[in-house]
């Protein structure tokens, strides 16, 4: 086989971090820039890797060193968390990009990253562990809704590194509408295709483009397939990848991000 999926344990460490900077991507996304001291040498290996994010309750914060050590670890540690994607990192600088999805008053995550001050603290633990691509797949699969950007943009920018045009990558990003697409780019070599939800429930549309796919969409070769959203897409997801185009179980991702109303429920490592 041309590649494998290989996991690789990790130290745990936990991190005091501050919020710097928000940028709205879409009307209900955001990407937040977060800095510290703390941040020094961290590291994600996997495109797909979680970190734990613990989000304080409301207080004053200015960002400063005196404010973060303020903070006590052991507080942190006990305040609502919820799972994320390191998008991108700076491990000299002490500097780590996260994206949210945004739902108005839904989710403690969402509401911090949409209005917590900048200078607010909080804490960032983990990678426990990272699943590693040792050797190139021929072709790939990257599917899932908003929350799994950060983990297809980085997977893209793998594709992007090797600087081939052959056509050999599908990617399927479910949305809103055209008007919730965060700015995004396909490398070379990369069909992307914008799935729209148009008012139905998230993950029916994804679930309805992945049983529209048949064996001609399958990329050539040996293919990798990552296929990430709301946890109804787990089934069809499966039934594509393993049973209508044959892929070896030990050679794809296929797992929910997250479950409607279950708040605390933890995707699959």
């Amino acid at each position: 086989m041309p590649f494998t999926l290989d996991r690789v344990p990790r130290e745990l460490v936990f991190r005091p971090v501050t919020l710097t900077a928000r940028e709205r991507l879409a009307p209900h996304y955001l990407r937040l820039r977060l800095e510290g001291e703390a941040l020094r040498g961290f590291d994600s290996l996997g495109s797909d890797d979680h970190i734990r994010l613990f989000f304080p309750g409301e207080r004053p914060a200015d960002g400063s060193a005196a404010d973060v050590a303020a903070v006590e670890v052991a507080a942190l540690r006990e305040s609502p968390s919820r799972e994320y994607t390191p998008l991108a990192w700076d491990a000299e600088a002490g500097v780590l990009e996260i994206e949210f999805v945004v739902h108005g008053e839904h989710g403690i995550a969402g509401r911090w990253a949409d209005r917590a001050p900048i200078g607010s603290v909080i804490g960032v633990g983990g990678p426990r562990g990272s699943m590693v691509i040792t050797g190139e797949p021929d072709g790939w699969l990257l599917a899932g809704d908003e929350t799994a950007l950060p983990a297809i943009r980085r997977f893209l920018a793998r594709l992007s590194r090797e600087g081939d045009a052959t056509p050999r990558g599908l990617v399927l990003v479910e949305v809103p509408d055209v008007a919730h697409r965060p700015a995004f780019e396909a490398p070379a070599g990369t069909e992307l295709r914008w799935v729209h939800r148009d008012g139905r429930q998230e993950g029916e549309a994804l679930v309805a483009a992945l049983d529209a796919l048949t064996a001609d969409d399958r990329p050539a070769g040996e293919v990798f397939a990552f296929v990430a959203a709301e946890h109804a897409v787990v089934k069809p997801g499966r039934a594509l990848v393993l049973d209508r185009w044959g892929l070896s179980p030990e050679q794809v991702v296929v797992k929910g991000y997250w479950r409607r109303d279950e708040a605390e429920y933890h995707a699959p490592h």
